[in-house]
Parts: structure tokens; C-alpha cells; sequence
């Protein structure tokens, strides 16, 4: 009878294991070569070459008119720009780095004698207490966790990232 019971438990344990469903997943499908977003549509698009593989409503910064200049603007940047890194332990459930700001972003907020600001990135919705809806970041892009955990297995660093007013 123990050995049954024992037997229960660890068949308990692994089904439950399965079942977990945890933030990182796989992804074995066509390679993701450019990910669009349409600030004014708030809209974002994965794609491979011209065809459209996955499409998601975005949240903005909570100024979302207008390319981000400074640090604190709340402003989503605009340009080309490219992935730079995977953040397993994102304040936000995860997050992929945006390569904001570039070469001319700094230099225009140098000319202006502010800070272009930094670590802008496409992340979930995890620690935001507030009522996720609207355009709340501080200038990223938000997605809806289980949206980022599949955004986080299709991306690679240095996917191109078209950013659209």
C-alpha cells in the first residue's frame, strides 16, 4: 500500500509538472526577419519577409505622439531600430531590449542638453498596477503576458524593429 501511495504522488507530481505551463516557451516555426509596430493603430506585427505571423494591440508610452527625445518624455521612440537582448527577469514578466536610442538620438539630445533616456523594450504587463488599459509605459511597448512569452521565443537579438508614428 505505501509503495502505491508513493507511486501516486510522483505521477501527481509529474502531471502537475506538465500541466505547468511556465513563461518560456518554444517556438519551431518560420523565422521572425522584422517586427513592425503602428503607433497610431496600436498594433504590432512579427513577421517573416512580407507575411504577417502574428499580430497584437500594444500599449504605448503615456505620451504617445511623437518620437522619444528625452529620458521621462513618455514617448515611444520612432525609427529603425533592433532587438538587443532577451530579459528573463523583467519587472514586467519579460522583455526583449529595443537598441534606443541610436547614434542620432543621443546626439540630438546632446544638443539639447538632456538625456535621451534608455531601456526601452517590448515587455508584458506582469507588475503594472494599473488599469492596463490605455497607453501607460514609461515609453516600451506592453503586450499581454502570455503575448510576450510567445514574443520572446519568436524574436532573436538583432530582429529589425520598424517603429511607425
Amino acid at each position: 500500500m505505501a509503495i502505491l501511495r508513493v507511486f501516486l504522488v510522483v505521477a501527481l507530481a509529474f502531471g502537475l509538472a506538465a500541466c505547468g505551463g511556465g513563461k518560456f516557451r518554444s517556438y519551431h516555426g518560420p523565422k521572425v526577419t522584422s517586427i513592425q509596430v503602428h503607433k497610431a493603430d496600436r498594433k504590432m506585427y512579427l513577421l517573416h519577409k512580407d507575411k504577417v505571423l502574428e499580430e497584437y494591440d500594444i500599449a504605448l508610452g503615456f505620451a504617445p505622439q511623437g518620437h522619444k527625445q528625452f529620458e521621462g518624455d513618455g514617448k515611444t521612440p520612432e525609427g529603425v531600430y533592433f532587438i538587443t537582448h532577451h530579459n528573463p527577469k523583467s519587472r514586467y514578466h519579460l522583455s526583449v531590449g529595443i537598441s534606443y536610442p541610436n547614434e542620432t538620438d543621443r546626439a540630438f539630445a546632446e544638443t539639447q542638453g538632456k538625456s535621451p533616456g534608455g531601456d526601452i523594450m517590448i515587455h508584458g504587463r506582469t507588475d503594472y498596477k494599473g488599469t492596463n488599459e490605455g497607453d501607460w509605459t514609461a515609453g516600451c511597448i506592453a503586450v499581454k503576458d502570455r503575448e510576450m512569452e510567445q514574443i520572446y521565443a519568436m524574436v532573436t537579438a538583432r530582429t529589425p524593429i520598424v517603429i511607425m508614428p
